[in-house]
């Protein structure tokens, strides 16, 4: 008999508790289930089930073997995967978190492309600022922003950008240029509505970390709408630089404090570990790497 068809009998009885249900998911016969089971203990010479009028369970040598098969079985799977993947394009469904700012700004704008380049493709893309669980929430690839990622997630760096302080010439005009980080003390800092974001977290010019505390007149927790908060003079927002970079390059703003104050954030397309990358997620992560070449720190 096929030992791999063996395993897979033996490792459904004890997932299933029994016969019955062993059978139904594999579907075959009991009886079947039941040679298979006997041949696979012949062969290695050891009891593996413990058999009772109401249920099976595995001997404490079957529990050992359990744990190697069901190894040895999703290999098998992967491999089998790997195959019928390489011999045909990617495909599926693919689910994508992102950051709202990132998402609304940089992927918005290319996810099409991805689409006509992969067209048997499905993708789900959601917007959500928070921390996702890739696996406990079956997402394939998160976009994120920030340190260094997980280490347990497998990571591609996509590209770098900065955080800092941006207002309107007009702003600075009426208000005068900060100088230093105290100097922030007297201007109109716009900021996020949520309470960790009220605190910028700014590299001072000798490497060192200061928090800012901002409470200006006006907070929301859109990065685009403080963009634009500050291009119409309200006050000084800290932006990453992938949604202040075009208004910066147009003249609309310019940094407060251009020789300092700032911190740098890393961009990562992060997936759950495997020793198989499913097609979609690598084109899908090998696509986001072409299409953010050369782009930061400050050049988005």
């Amino acid at each position: 008999m096929d030992r791999l068809t063996e395993m897979e009998a033996f490792v459904a009885v004890v997932e299933q508790g029994g016969f019955t249900d062993a059978a139904r998911k594999m579907d075959v016969s009991k009886s079947a289930v039941s040679k298979h089971i006997s041949s696979l203990e012949t062969r290695l010479g050891a009891r593996l089930l413990r058999r009772t009028t109401r249920r099976v369970t595995p001997t404490e040598v079957g529990l050992a073997y359990y744990d190697r098969a069901r190894n040895v079985l999703n290999d098998a799977s992967e491999a089998y995967l790997l195959v019928s993947a390489l011999q045909s394009p990617p495909s599926g469904h693919l689910k994508i978190s992102v950051a709202t700012d990132f998402g609304r700004r940089q992927l918005a704008p290319v996810i099409d492309e991805f689409l006509h380049r992969f067209p048997d493709i499905d993708v789900s893309m959601t917007y959500e600022n928070r921390y996702v669980d890739l696996m406990g929430e079956t997402i394939d690839v998160a976009i994120r922003t920030g340190g260094v990622v997980d280490s347990s997630l497998r990571s591609r760096r996509l590209a770098e950008a900065t955080m800092s302080m941006v207002a309107s010439p007009c702003y600075f005009e009426k208000f005068g240029q900060p100088k230093k980080i105290d100097d922030l003390n007297t201007h109109r800092l716009l900021h996020s509505s949520s309470i960790s974001a009220a605190v910028w977290n700014v590299r001072a010019t000798t490497g060192e970390m200061r928090q800012i505390r901002a409470t200006g007149r006006l907070s929301v927790n859109d990065g685009q709408s403080l963009l634009s908060a500050a291009i119409s003079g309200l006050g000084i927002a800290y932006l990453p630089s992938f949604l202040y970079g075009d208004a910066l390059k147009k003249g609309v703003v310019q940094k407060a404090m251009p020789d300092g104050a700032f911190d740098d954030l890393g961009i990562y397309a992060v997936c759950a570990p495997s020793r198989f990358t499913e097609p979609k997620v690598r084109a899908f992560m090998d696509f986001m790497t072409e299409a953010f070449i050369g782009k930061g720190p400050d050049h988005w």
